[in-house]
């Protein structure tokens, strides 16, 4: 971003001032404001500063609402900014992420005293985030997790009726009480359910139901008659079971506090009750497979409601699996070294949280 802008250091002095001043503010900022701290300091007068902020305002990255005297950054002078933070993440510390303070880490630390649990701590997640970042705190579990099989169990209620019950890994309970073509003693029932369980136990549903459908095309045998049984049941036990994933979302009243606009408000609070709308967000932006924290500015692409929003997001891993991922949303004046430097903390303690694999 900062090589497609081409703005000279003075340009990039005064517009990283206006910046910070707006983040801490929400107010436009004068020419008068800047001129306080860099006039006579760095070589610029009153006029140059106001000469710096029509040029910036003629590349997009400033722009004056109705008739203030002051401006403000654009989304466009907001991704400048987030660029040149980890630009000089890198020159410091050789990573794109700026390190967090040691009494910071610590209070991080003691906020996931006792979290053992894949939910537990992605729940906690979003507490912590939301009250570190003021903005809403948003961590979704990897893809897939709720239709891990934990185990499968087939009782006899009457002829050609059968009550199926499958636990997922997520902790998901499916009942379906199944009509079937033909009847099956109990014992048929335990076979199967042993198959099932015996070769399949920790396997995705959509995986299971793949290696099914392949061995029922490739045995022929006394083995056909007991693969029928698991086919049936297996299918109707799990019919019309749908990808779902755990979201925890805290900290909307943040923006119900900071934002004035009623009716933005009410639009963006309906996007954000609209979960998988959310998780789409996120698998739209970051990659829970890597954990190099992304910050994504102007939403509104995706998301019309959400502009004038940041995401700030990451995966988090436990060796090679994805746990989920972790993230911020909030508006763009966020305090955004401190939010990078904690999303990616966060993730990455979840290596050390979760180290107990799961049974």
């Amino acid at each position: 971003m900062a090589a497609e802008l081409r703005i000279s250091p003075r340009e990039r002095l005064i517009l990283t001032a206006i910046l910070e001043m707006y983040i801490a503010t929400g107010e436009p900022v004068a020419s008068q404001a800047v001129a306080r701290i860099y006039a006579d300091k760095e070589g610029m007068s009153s006029a140059t500063i106001r000469n710096v902020m029509v040029s910036l305002s003629e590349s997009g990255l400033l722009e004056q609402p109705h008739t203030s005297a002051g401006r403000i950054p654009t989304a466009k002078a907001f991704r400048f900014y987030v660029e040149h933070l980890a630009g000089a993440a890198r020159a410091a510390t050789g990573t794109n992420v700026p390190q967090l303070s040691a009494e910071k880490r610590q209070q991080i630390d003691d906020c996931f005293a006792g979290v053992t649990s894949r939910q537990h701590f992605l729940e906690r997640t979003s507490h912590v985030l939301a009250m570190i970042s003021s903005g809403v705190g948003v961590a979704t579990e990897a893809a897939g997790e709720t239709e891990w099989l934990e185990h499968i169990h087939f009782s006899r209620l009457t002829a050609q009726r059968v009550l199926a019950v499958v636990v997922t890994r997520g902790g998901t309970v499916l009942d379906r009480v199944l009509q079937l073509d033909h009847d099956l003693d109990q014992g048929d029932l335990e076979a199967a359910a042993n198959f099932v369980n015996g070769n399949f136990r920790g396997w995705s549903i959509e995986r299971i139901r793949a290696d099914i459908g392949q061995r029922m095309e490739q045995e022929r045998s006394e083995y056909d008659r007991l693969m029928l049984s698991v086919n049936e049941l297996f299918k109707g036990a799990l019919a019309g079971v749908q990808p779902s994933q755990m979201i925890f979302v805290e900290g909307v009243a943040n923006l119900v506090q900071r934002d004035v606009d009623r009716e933005r408000l009410r639009a963006l609070l309906g996007a954000l009750e609209a979960k998988q709308r959310l998780i789409d967000l996120l698998s739209a932006y970051v990659d829970a497979r890597q954990q190099a924290v992304r910050v994504v500015v102007g939403l509104e692409d995706t998301i019309p409601d959400m502009e004038n929003m940041v995401l700030i997001g990451t995966g988090a891993r436990l060796g090679a699996e994805s746990v989920g991922t972790v993230a911020v949303l909030a508006p763009t004046r966020i305090r955004y070294n401190e939010t990078i430097q904690a999303v990616s903390y966060i993730a990455q303690l979840s290596e050390r949280i979760l180290q107990t694999p799961r049974g």
